[in-house]
């Protein structure tokens, strides 16, 4: 059942901000606190960028972060401090006179919130973030110095629906998304925490390093939801059936979902990749930057970033070529003109294989006779190196390149497709001449 406010507590709600209004704005006394209010702003909007920006200057003469992000704080909040100061004086002014200074207090008050808020949420680093804490604590600062606090609850209160035997207000709704809040960042803080603790420990596999932590931040969230329901009085035992339904609704409607959830699940536990891993998946080539919840974070040579769903690792084939070792054996092969002396050739290509920069001396590199081609002998030079996610094609490249070099110094060809035509003259053949015919009369 719906809750609207009853007439009765609105009407209570606006007298009291209209006898607020009465005795604390509309008077003459209040006029005069009004004005030095304004003159105080217009000379702290006026001085206080300049001493400022002179702060902040200074600030970027340290090359400590905290000090740094201390004083360019700082230099935001001179013209708030300025004005607090110009207030102050009003203040005592007010009181030297013997005149009621409440006006000039309630600004007091309200800048020194605006003051404090705006220097704290200077440190969070989302700015939209920063500025909604910023506006709600100013709110309830605002609300709570003038004393409208409680109507103002009293009034969120009063909107209200009932679902069976709970009864959700607005003011409940507010209080619960305000607790959740603080308790998830503070869930995120910890798992944060916990996450760069795992990896300063050297027993821990990088698998299980991420899936640890994976853990500690899903108990950690679903802690802080619990907590938050029960820090504002709801009972949990009020929404089975209805997340009994949603449950059921969600398990068809987000089957691919729960599918690379339990996948990358099955992907730490088993081991079979891992952070720094380099595979390759259909035309995917890379090594492992994240393992993630839903899916695996592989980038490429050239830099470009492919996220793979977990269960694509599961169901199709991968090759991983760091699983057990990180050493490689890499295959080029090397035609060579049948006119060449085949064990120079052989020499030479693993002088180049020796050479290369990335070339394993264990095992050493092996150069193979396999076939005899068409046009060419074909020469197998095969080699070992142990960084795989440095690429294969400039290795490979690099290799070429020397048993380039070496061929022609030693005057060896590369051969190319020949084709041999061979004429053969017809045997003479005598053809009979017959006798011309006599001619008519």
């Amino acid at each position: 059942m719906l809750q609207v406010p009853t007439m009765t507590s609105l009407e209570e709600w606006a007298r009291t901000v209209v006898v607020w209004a009465g005795e604390r704005v509309f008077s003459l006394n209040s006029l005069a606190q009004l004005g030095v209010s304004v003159l105080a702003a217009l000379i702290a909007w006026w001085l206080g960028p300049r001493l400022g920006r002179a702060l902040q200057a200074y600030g970027e003469r340290f090359t400590a972060w905290v000090a740094v992000q201390l004083l360019i704080a700082a230099g935001a909040a001179v013209p708030g401090v300025l004005f607090l100061f110009l207030l102050q004086l009003g203040v005592l002014g007010f009181d030297h006179a013997d005149y009621p200074s409440h006006l000039l207090r309630l600004v007091f008050g309200l800048t020194l919130a605006w003051v404090a808020i705006h220097f704290s949420s200077s440190f969070v680093r989302d700015r939209k973030l920063a500025q909604l804490i910023a506006f709600g604590a100013f709110l309830i600062a605002a609300l709570n110095i003038a004393g409208l606090i409680g109507p103002t609850m009293a009034l969120l209160d009063a909107m209200a629906v009932t679902i069976g035997t709970l009864r959700l207000s607005l003011l409940l709704l507010l209080r619960g998304t305000l607790v959740l809040v603080v308790l998830v960042w503070l869930a995120n803080l910890a798992a944060r925490l916990a996450e760069q603790r795992l990896r300063l420990l050297p027993r821990l596999t990088p698998a299980m390093q991420v899936l640890i932590a994976k853990l500690i931040k899903v108990t950690l969230l679903t802690l802080a939801v619990v907590l938050a329901l029960g820090a504002v009085g709801i009972d949990l035992t009020a929404f089975a059936v209805f997340s009994g339904a949603i449950g059921v609704g969600l398990g068809f409607g987000l089957q691919k979902v729960v599918s690379n959830l339990i996948s990358g699940v099955i992907l730490l536990i088993d081991s079979s990749i891992k952070p720094g891993d380099v595979i390759e998946v259909g035309n995917s080539y890379g090594w492992i930057t994240r393992l993630n919840a839903r899916y695996v974070s592989v980038i490429t040579r050239d830099g470009t970033e492919f996220l793979i769903p977990n269960e694509d690792l599961i169901t199709q084939r991968v090759i991983n070529w760091s699983y057990s070792s990180d050493a490689v054996r890499l295959h080029v092969t090397v035609p060579i003109p049948y006119d060449a002396d085949v064990r120079l050739g052989m020499e030479l290509c693993l002088e180049a294989a020796r050479c290369a920069a990335r070339v394993l001396e264990e095992p050493t590199p092996n150069c193979l006779l396999t076939a005899f081609g068409e046009n060419a002998i074909e020469l197998e030079l095969r080699f070992w190196i142990s960084d795989p996610r440095n690429g294969t094609a400039n290795i490979r490249s690099a290799v070429r390149l020397g048993i380039w070099d070496r061929f022609q110094a030693h005057g060896i060809a590369m051969p190319y497709p020949q084709r041999e035509v061979h004429l053969h003259a017809a045997p003479a053949r005598e053809v009979p001449l017959k006798a011309p015919r006599p001619a008519a009369d």
